[in-house]
């Protein structure tokens, strides 16, 4: 495994998306466990887009205008829809002491968050092939090792972002005024990913 995928993997999951901004903020809402199962949450949401590069399904959301769009729009809407009950000081990702979801409930926003961004297969269908040799007797079972090593390192990056949130969240927690602020900011971050979503073309 080339030093160069791993330095490219890391940059691409340490940058700031919808899935480091929904484990900051499940882990300054609800702590540790739920900074946690965000983290895996999110890992896993972006499964079936490593499955879809690998199969060659991502082709048809490249080639299909009105499958991409249809996933996209779905995408964009969950988006707005996080924004909101982020804004809502009584809503499930708010941030404050309040009693925690479930964490059924945690797992599932993740993993849509991810699932309904079709800009992921497309980018796991450019990112994979460029470290397979073409040579390699085996390419199946290399991306295959690829995209098992690319969502362990997102797990870890989104886990350590979701720890150092839930570390603070006792000090912001005694501030009304710092967690109004908190929550429109990152009730903006998603409007802002959902918008940069909604102008994404195949």
């Amino acid at each position: 495994m080339s030093p160069e995928f791993l330095l490219t993997s890391l940059i691409v999951v340490a940058s700031p998306g919808t899935g480091a901004i929904y484990t900051l903020a499940a882990g300054l809402s609800q702590g540790r466990r739920a900074a946690l199962l965000a983290a895996l949450a999110c890992t896993l949401g972006t499964l079936p887009h490593m499955l879809a590069a690998i199969t060659g399904l991502a082709a048809l959301l490249h080639q299909s205008a009105l499958a991409f769009d249809l996933v996209k729009y779905l995408g964009v809407a969950y988006l707005l829809y996080m924004a909101l009950q982020i804004l809502r000081e009584d809503g499930p990702l708010q941030i404050s002491a309040a009693s925690p979801q479930s964490p059924l409930r945690v797992i599932r926003q993740g993993v849509l968050i991810n699932v309904l961004n079709p800009k992921l297969s497309i980018f796991f269908f450019a990112f994979l092939p460029q470290f397979i040799a073409a040579s390699d007797p085996a390419p199946l079972r290399q991306m295959i090792l690829l995209s098992l090593v690319f969502m362990a390192m997102t797990f870890a990056v989104f886990a350590l972002y979701g720890l150092f949130a839930a570390q603070v969240r006792h000090h912001v927690a005694d501030s009304p005024t710092f967690l109004r602020w908190m929550r429109r900011s990152f009730a903006a971050a998603f409007v802002g990913l959902g918008a940069k979503l909604a102008l994404a073309r195949v």
